[in-house]
């Protein structure tokens, strides 16, 4: 698991076009999206290799699909997936449940993993990524964004300052992020008063399969199972007691003995920490992006806080990497904020519920709202909803680099995932139709043939690609490299045959229509991107100022 690159090894180049602060998992996810794409990129971060200790636990299938765009499959780390989440009331018993059984876009609802383990895998992905450079050891100072760029100082091991140019600067260095305060974003939000005692073991004696949140006013206290027949458990500290009371062998140990004798079991990791709940007013200054804990920050109620960071990376780096390529307009870099925060407030929202549930204030709190969950899931319509966590935010955008309107796909949302058989015979997810840059997806229809010469030159200019989705074993009207839907997630699941659609590389639907209207479509579609006003120049950025 050492991942350590000095400076001595790899010397820190003097110009990139992506300048990346924090080789975290969002970090590294970063680095390997725009590595991928071809993006000279450099990651740099002041510590030395991966932390070991345990930190983010959970993921739903939206990450693991990002997950895969990185090029992570099943095998790349282990995963336990969560058939269900329990949450029970020592007043009611089990009052409420979230069905995370099945899947979702070829991907399970809900794992849980180790994070050490995850890092290790992107950093191997970054490594064999040619145009993606990273130094570890090496800290960030300060920079000066003079619009048209970003001059980065920065300090190596032996305390040898460098200046690295760089088009782009993005900070995915953490909640205490330097750039953060550098560009002036305050982190607005709240702090939750309550202290809690984080402990990560081994070799439980009684393990179990599902989330159980114990929603004791007393003591609430998650529990969760992790790889490597791993588990934890977040203990609430009452008022009085101390970390350094709480950290000792002996409290640990009376804690645990509901699930056996710590004599038994190896103790990974015991911290004491406080939850947040805070975001930015703007993900984005000038050239500067803010991506992660350095832009929000989500309570662990609902398991989303690395999650939202895998959210940004996937949205930021395909931008980043049309700008960079002269395939597309630096305007359209304004609808990372646009999209990606009202939806991360969203969830941090959504995190605040599901607190309320986990820590009611007192008994009389607690009978009130686990007896109303109780209650509402009576009804077989409501059981339903709150089961299958339809009050979770759909990561739909309501504003931002779309059509507007609503046609047979839905517009700023995800084009849904299944699997394909590709043109060599292979079953794949179709997500591995639409790695590059932004595809004209032909449901039946192969969708080259809906445009002229001029037309396609123009599309595969900006760096657009052909995507022909077919039902399965289609013969007709079936082009060169089709795809055959082998459940019909796409095809007619998502549209009807003689359909197109416009799929930005972040799998989100930007335009769609028939394919008699393909030439409006793509020519749309690419005034959108700002493909039509030729190479890249971000001279007209706002204003840069000194962050010395």
């Amino acid at each position: 698991m050492n991942d350590k690159i000095s400076i001595a090894e790899t010397a820190l180049p003097e110009q990139v076009s992506v300048l990346v602060v924090g080789y975290g998992p969002v970090g590294a996810a970063i680095g390997c999206l725009l590595g991928r794409q071809g993006v000279r990129t450099l990651i740099v971060d002041k510590a030395s290799d991966i932390l070991t200790q345990p930190r983010a636990i959970a993921l739903d299938n939206e990450a693991l699909r990002i997950l895969q765009m990185v090029g992570l499959d099943e095998q790349a780390f282990e995963r336990v997936a969560i058939p269900e989440v329990r949450m029970h009331s020592p007043l009611l018993g089990q009052f409420g449940r979230v069905n995370s059984a099945g899947s979702i876009d070829g991907h399970p609802k809900l794992v849980t993993f180790f994070q050490p383990e995850l890092e290790a895998a992107l950093r191997r992905q970054v490594r064999a990524l040619d145009s993606v450079r990273t130094a570890c050891g090496v800290e960030f100072l300060d920079f000066v964004d003079d619009g048209k760029g970003v001059t980065v100082r920065l300090r190596d091991a032996d305390g040898v300052d460098h200046r690295v140019r760089a088009d782009f600067l993005v900070a995915a260095d953490g909640a205490s992020s330097l750039v953060r305060r550098m560009i002036g974003q305050d982190f607005g939000g709240a702090t939750y008063p309550e202290d809690w005692l984080i402990v990560d073991a081994l070799n439980v004696p009684k393990p179990i399969d599902h989330i159980e949140f114990i929603c004791d006013p007393k003591r609430p206290i998650p529990h969760m199972p992790a790889p490597g027949q791993r588990e934890r458990w977040e203990f609430m500290l009452a008022p009085g007691e101390t970390r350094e009371q709480m950290e000792t062998d002996e409290r640990i140990g009376e804690l645990l003995r509901p699930w056996g004798d710590l004599g038994q079991m190896k103790i990974e990791r015991r911290a004491v920490y406080r939850f947040h709940a805070r975001c930015c007013d703007s993900f984005r200054k000038g050239l500067v992006f803010l991506a992660g804990d350095a832009a929000h920050i989500t309570p662990p109620f609902v398991g989303q806080g690395l999650v939202a960071g895998l959210r940004d990376a996937a949205n930021l780096c395909w931008k980043l990497a049309a700008v960079v390529q002269g395939k597309a307009s630096p305007a359209i870099l304004d609808s990372y904020d646009q999209e990606r925060r009202p939806h991360a407030r969203a969830m941090i929202g959504l995190a605040k519920l599901m607190g309320s549930l986990v820590m009611p204030r007192n008994s009389l709190v607690a009978l009130l709202t686990h007896g109303s969950v109780r209650l509402l899931r009576l009804l077989p319509p409501l059981r339903r909803f709150l089961d299958d966590l339809g009050i979770k935010p759909k990561n739909r955008f309501a504003k931002g680099l779309f059509a507007r309107g609503h046609r047979q796909l839905e517009r700023g949302g995800q084009l849904p995932q299944g699997l394909v058989r590709n043109s060599r015979g292979d079953v794949v997810l179709s997500d591995t139709l639409l790695d590059g840059g932004p595809t004209l997806v032909g449901f039946g229809l192969h969708p080259r043939s809906t445009l002229n010469s001029a037309q396609r030159q123009a599309w595969e200019a900006a760096g657009g690609r052909f995507v022909q989705i077919c039902h399965r074993s289609q013969v007709l009207h079936k082009g060169e490299g089709a795809a055959e839907d082998l459940q019909g997630a796409l095809l007619p699941g998502a549209a009807p045959f003689g359909w197109v659609a416009v799929v930005r590389p972040d799998r989100v639907v930007l335009h769609d229509g028939p394919a008699a209207e393909a030439s409006r479509i793509v020519h749309e579609s690419l005034v959108l991107l700002g493909a039509h006003c030729g190479s890249h120049s971000i001279t007209k950025q706002t204003q840069g100022r000194s962050h010395a």
